[in-house]
C-alpha cells in the first residue's frame, strides 16, 4: 500500500468524523452531558489527525494522477489549495478539543465559551473538509462533475426516456 492508497482511504475520515463529532458535540451541549462532550472531542481529535494524514499523503496522490488522461491539473490545484484551509480548521478544532478535555479532567468543567467555540469551529471545518472532498472527488469521479450527463449525450451516449 502506497501513499496514494492511504490518501484515498483516509480522506473520508475527516469528512465523516468532523460531521459526527459536530453532531455529538451539539447533542452533548444540548443534554449537558460531560461524557458525550468528551466523546465528541475525541472524535474531532481523530478527525484532525486524519486530516493531517490526508494532507501529508496528498502530494503523492497528486503525482500519481496528474499524468492520467482526462485528469485536469486545474481541478487538482483547486483541491490542493482548498485542502490547506480544511486542514487548518480541523487542527484548530483538534486543539480546542484537547483543551476542553484537559479542562474537564482537571475538574474545571467545560467552560461554556470554549465548548461553543469548538462547536462553531467544528461546523466550519466540516463545511471546509466536505468542500475539499468534493473537489477531490472531481479529480477522478466524472459522475459528480456538473456537465457529465450533457457530455455523455453529446458524445453519442443514450439518455433514458420515460415514455
Amino acid at each position: 500500500m502506497d501513499q496514494t492508497h492511504i490518501h484515498l482511504l483516509i480522506t473520508h475520515l475527516p469528512i465523516f468524523g468532523s460531521l459526527l463529532g459536530t453532531l455529538v458535540l451539539g447533542f452533548g451541549i444540548w443534554k449537558k452531558s460531560s461524557t458525550t462532550k468528551i466523546a465528541a472531542h475525541y472524535l474531532l481529535i481523530i478527525s484532525a489527525i486524519g486530516a493531517c494524514i490526508a494532507y501529508i499523503t496528498g502530494e503523492a496522490a497528486e503525482e500519481t494522477v496528474e499524468n492520467i488522461q482526462g485528469v485536469s491539473e486545474n481541478v487538482i490545484e483547486q483541491h490542493a489549495d482548498f485542502a490547506i484551509y480544511a486542514l487548518i480548521a480541523l487542527i484548530a478544532v483538534g486543539i480546542f478539543s484537547l483543551i476542553n478535555i484537559y479542562l474537564e479532567y482537571k475538574k474545571n468543567g467545560f467552560p461554556k465559551s470554549a465548548t461553543t467555540i469548538t462547536l462553531v469551529l467544528a461546523m466550519i471545518s466540516f463545511v471546509l473538509v466536505a468542500r475539499t472532498g468534493y473537489l477531490g472527488g472531481q479529480i477522478r469521479h466524472a459522475e459528480i462533475t456538473s456537465n457529465t450527463t450533457q457530455n455523455a449525450i453529446d458524445q453519442g451516449g443514450e439518455q433514458d426516456d420515460d415514455d
